[in-house]
């Protein structure tokens, strides 16, 4: 990763001459998410796509008159907006008897929905003419979908991918010291999947401006090779040279700890590029003595990149990056720095309760940190590239990550795609394995799929030959095809194949690319087809799917079952699951859309981690019940558990590895616990039957917000009664306001069903509770200061508020 420096200025102001005699500006990377301005066109209709289809603006370059695309087009009455931008996400829900729209979340955007499915954006910049020596480049790091991009009315390209980011220089058609306008049509008519997909620029958009002797995107590529004592660090720079005439440069490589001390250094390598090439420069820095990332200990040393030219700096890069070792073993299953490890894994998609795809940086880390809190070690991107900052993530926290391409396919667009997803991503020590598709239904079990896997396989290869690859199969003990050349073999589900499988086959090493697939709805204990919910223990899979219990019980007594990703780590918007309208999200998530943890969270937890876990559900607010049976589970990792109802033991039971026990308890109001022996330790766990709401309490996940980064954090809500005891059932409508520089980017509540907007008229923002629990998601302002006051009120209740000071960075 490059340097970045998060600055929003326009116009932007550079420095530099052109002449390689005065000083060279060392390259730079800005964000340029700050003030675009937005607004529908409409697919099919050119009169309301401001000529868009009927313009002949491919007659000559820069032709663009009485378009959107041209630099002059009026554009002030257009909506502003920062980037990150989901447009779908603020959309209403509609019905519509569709399955594509129906596995897309219920959102108007798609073929049908020509008004709200194509955005058009517009952004204004300036660069000063002192910097017309230097090269600029725009990266745009996710648009969904199928976007067409131009500067000043000169085509730039088109990004067909909703998922991986594309990079175009712009040097050639910059006016410097005038207004530059940047306009981008995004189509969203045609799905790529069959889950939500959002829609606009959802990720960062960047401007590079650097020299004209450089490394390009995905030029730096790191690994390593490890010893008993030491570790090899191999560098592979590429250098282009756009200039007019052939160059000489050094080329210098260090490596420091995470502290900044030096532990390596090479010396200043000669390299010849000639005008309009490049030439591969390759260092190898010896380390003593490691300090191996694994996912306990992520620890990240740093690979500093100078080039120079006539002993100035005419670029550099600073990479974070990790030592360790991977080994996939048929028999024994996968090892992490020469350690045998299950792989406990999740497969997500992106989205997140009121904010859609377009989640802030934190919020990656959020989502991340409740993974590793529940025992999960590894990610897998479903089905596509992620975003960097999740990546970036990963590698800080210790997440694996299982990084995917959107489709097996190998034609020039989507091998560019792969090919992309590669250059970005190897460097990144959390990434483990590539997977070059999923559930491919029509070409898996044939010879055309084996032949566009064998295509892939051998691009990721020559790419990154320090990894290998697998593929999501839904097919139980069968080999032709995919299977055949693939080198990790993916089981989707048919859990109960995999060892007659592995017994077929027994020198490719297996994993489950997806596995579970219980549906649950957080805090509900019955089944309610009407308002779409499920019980909120592990009894309900699809019948391709298994319960938790099933599929982990047979993997954890396999070795060469090296693990699998349940499906999924979080609910996600569309693939109800197995409803339709109303229910607007999946069921399939060990945590709701906000990252609120069901019961099967602690299923995973209790044998997935060394912690002290001991869990009853449900909770035991049954008014109305009283004298009848309700079952009582206890998701624990104790030897054996007692439970007690009101002081009165209802029996001692034996905890069965990879279990839980449940008890059959006729209701009554009251004390409900759980008491577990772990060895020689005791762990208790209490629900009580709690009286009525009194009082919102409001739980900030960061003590303090930091300034210059549009820093934001995740605000959980909950109410307690009389006794400070929260009411796990309650479902008031909380309101908001916020004080300082910040904004609430989006509000939610985990409700599968719920229609409510996610995002709201400043002034306005509310959210019922859902069984007791909802979430506001809170951005700061750029360069904000002060203190961050959000404050909630509901009727009666007493009301909340959270102070939450900004530090300077």
């Amino acid at each position: 990763m490059r340097n970045y420096l998060s600055v929003f200025i326009t116009p932007l102001l550079f420095s530099f001459s052109v002449s390689y005699a005065q000083p060279l500006k060392p390259p730079s990377t800005l964000n340029f998410d700050r003030d675009w301005k937005f607004h529908f066109g409409y697919a099919g209709d050119p009169q309301r796509d401001f000529n868009y289809g009927v313009a002949n603006i491919f007659s000559k370059s820069g032709k663009a008159e009485h378009t959107a695309i041209d630099s002059r087009f009026p554009d002030s009455a257009w909506k502003t907006i920062d980037l990150p931008h989901d447009w779908a996400v603020e959309l209403p829900f509609g019905y519509a008897d569709d399955f594509d729209v129906q596995s897309h979340g219920y959102k108007p955007v798609g073929g049908k929905y020509p008004g709200t499915s194509i955005g058009w954006y517009r952004k204004h910049f300036t660069i000063s003419k002192s910097d017309s020596g230097q090269r600029f480049s725009i990266r745009f790091d996710g648009i969904f979908r199928d976007a067409r991009i131009w500067l000043n009315g000169f085509y730039l390209g088109a990004n067909e991918s909703g998922y991986i980011g594309i990079s175009y220089d712009i040097t050639d058609y910059i006016r410097f010291n005038e207004d530059n306008v940047l306009a981008v049509r995004v189509d969203a008519t045609q799905y790529e999947g069959w889950f939500y997909e959002g829609a606009g620029i959802y990720r960062h958009v960047w401007l590079h401006q650097f020299n004209h002797v450089h490394i390009p995107e995905g030029g730096l590529f790191i690994y390593t090779d490890v010893k008993e004592q030491y570790a090899d660090v191999t560098t592979e720079i590429n250098l282009e040279n756009t200039s007019d005439y052939p160059v000489e440069c050094t080329v210098m490589v260090r490596i420091t700890e995470r502290n900044g001390k030096v532990v390596g250094i090479s010396g200043e390598k000669m390299a010849k590029v000639d005008r309009g090439s490049a030439n591969l420069v390759k260092q190898q820095i010896r380390i003593e003595d490691p300090i191996l990332w694994s996912v306990n200990n992520p620890y990240l040393y740093r690979v500093i990149v100078v080039v120079k030219m006539k002993g100035q700096v005419t670029d550099s890069i600073n990479q974070r990056f990790g030592i360790r070792t991977l080994r996939f073993d048929a028999t024994n299953g996968f090892y992490l720095n020469g350690e045998n490890m299950k792989v406990q894994g999740v497969c997500c998609h992106q989205d997140h309760a009121g904010v859609g795809l377009a989640i802030p940086d934190y919020l990656q880390y959020y989502r991340i940190g409740l993974l590793k809190k529940m025992g999960v070690n590894a990610y897998r991107t479903s089905h596509n590239p992620p975003a960097p900052e999740l990546l970036d993530v990963c590698d800080s926290l210790g997440m694996l990550v299982l990084d995917e391409q959107r489709l097996l396919n190998s034609s020039p667009e989507y091998r560019s795609q792969f090919e992309r997803l590669i250059l970005r991503d190897r460097n990144h020590p959390s990434v483990f394995m590539w997977s070059i598709g999923n559930e491919e239904g029509y070409i898996q079990t044939n010879g055309i799929g084996k032949r566009v896997a064998l295509s892939l396989l051998a691009c990721q290869k020559a790419l990154d030959p320090t990894r290998t690859s697998t593929y999501g199969a839904d097919l139980p003990n069968y080999y032709t095809g995919v299977n055949e050349v693939v080198p990790i073999r993916g089981f989707n589900y048919r859990q109960f194949a995999v060892a007659d499988y592995h017994r077929h086959h027994p020198e490719q090493p297996v994993i489950g690319t997806e596995m579970g697939s219980t549906v649950t709805t957080r805090g509900i204990y019955e089944k309610d087809t009407i308002r779409c919910y499920l019980p909120d223990q592990d009894i309900s899979a699809p019948w391709w799917a298994s319960t938790a219990e099933e599929w982990w019980t047979l993997c954890a007594g396999q070795p060469g079952w090296m693990g699998g990703f349940v499906w999924t780590g979080f609910d996600y918007r569309g693939e109800p699951t197995p409803f339709h309208w109303p229910n607007i999200s999946s069921h399939f998530g060990v945590m709701d859309m906000c990252g609120f943890p069901k019961n099967i969270f602690y299923y995973y937890q209790s044998w997935w981690t060394n912690q002290d876990v001991i869990h009853i559900s449900p909770h035991w607010n049954w008014k109305g019940k009283e004298g009848k049976t309700i079952p009582v589970w206890v998701n624990s990792n104790a030897d054996q558990v007692e439970l007690f109802l009101n002081g009165k033991s209802l029996g001692k039971k034996t905890m069965p590895r990879n279990g839980h026990l449940t008890w059959n308890v006729p209701y009554q109001s009251g004390k409900l616990m759980a008491m577990g022996w772990k060895k020689d330790k005791v762990i208790t766990s209490i629900v009580e039957t709690t009286g009525n709401p009194e009082r919102i309490i409001l739980t900030p996940d960061k003590a303090t917000l930091v300034s210059g980064a549009r820093d934001a954090t995740v605000v959980n809500v909950h109410v307690t009664d009389h006794l400070g005891r929260e009411v796990p059932d309650a479902g008031n409508l909380i309101r908001f306001d916020i004080k300082g520089d910040a904004a609430i980017l989006g509000v939610g509540n985990g409700d599968p069903s719920s229609h409510e907007a996610d995002k709201c008229p400043d002034g306005q923002w509310q959210r019922k509770l859902f069984n007791g629990k909802c979430q506001v998601i809170v951005q700061l302002s750029e360069n904000a200061s002060g203190t961050i006051v959000i404050s909630a009120t509901s009727g009666s209740l007493i009301s909340a508020s959270a102070e939450i000071p900004v530090i300077l960075k």
